[in-house]
């Protein structure tokens, strides 16, 4: 019996563990998700959108998660790039009109310049690889190095998958690259800041780029 107690206890505890933790995405069709026409796509497994010389992206979209609007969460997801890809994943945002954002966004770019970046679209550049940012309610802006940028960047794999782990909680924004932290910010400027909002892929307009995500898990934090 007490074996018995003791198998269940540890079950109880893995449960509990994945308690709130959901795949956004199926593996197989754009189900959950508001794609802008003739943009997204499901190839190989991932949620995939492609720029060419026939058919070039002139305005941003995004691929948005119709599931919520997520305030303290962890988000993990892997992707892929092309070269001169210019990506990333929409946190905390506010939808707009024509599958436009407005909000933070974990950057990615192909050529590894922006990964590791934190953006928002009304703020510009939050915090960069490398780098612990506060910003106190009045804007006051202090920063830490917190690692070597172009260290960081070595484990960022050009043209392969990676994975990407975003941290929500409170204020605090922390955003991981291959199991290693490449920035945090913690913003309290009321202008900016947002509790919660919805989650969006990012289609980027430029050069003929592809970009990739697959297995999107969001885990909701209390």
């Amino acid at each position: 019996m007490k074996n018995l107690a003791t198998l269940s206890a540890v079950c109880l505890v893995a449960f509990a563990a994945r308690a709130g933790e959901q795949q956004l995405f199926n593996g197989k069709d754009l189900d959950g998700w508001d794609a802008a026409p003739g943009w997204w796509h499901v190839e190989d497994g991932a949620l995939t959108a492609e720029s060419t010389p026939e058919k070039p992206c002139k305005k941003c979209n995004y691929l948005i998660w119709k599931g919520g609007e997520p305030a303290d969460f962890e988000l993990t997801a892997d992707f892929r790039l092309s070269a001169k890809a210019n990506s990333g994943i929409q946190i905390r945002s506010a939808r707009r009109g024509e599958w436009d954002t407005m909000g933070y966004q974990a950057d990615m770019t192909g050529n590894g310049g922006l990964v590791g970046f934190i953006y928002h679209h009304k703020g510009g550049l939050v915090v960069a690889r490398g780098e612990k940012t506060v910003f106190a309610v009045d804007g006051k802006k202090e920063t830490e190095k917190i690692g070597d940028a172009a260290e960081l960047l070595k484990v960022f794999k050009k043209e392969g998958w990676n994975t990407c782990r975003i941290v929500c909680r409170g204020p605090e924004i922390t955003y991981y690259v291959n199991g290693v932290l490449m920035s945090r910010v913690t913003d309290h400027r009321p202008a900016i800041a947002t509790p919660s909002g919805v989650i969006g892929l990012q289609m980027h307009p430029g050069p003929p780029m592809k970009v990739q995500f697959k297995n999107i898990v969001l885990k909701t934090l209390k």
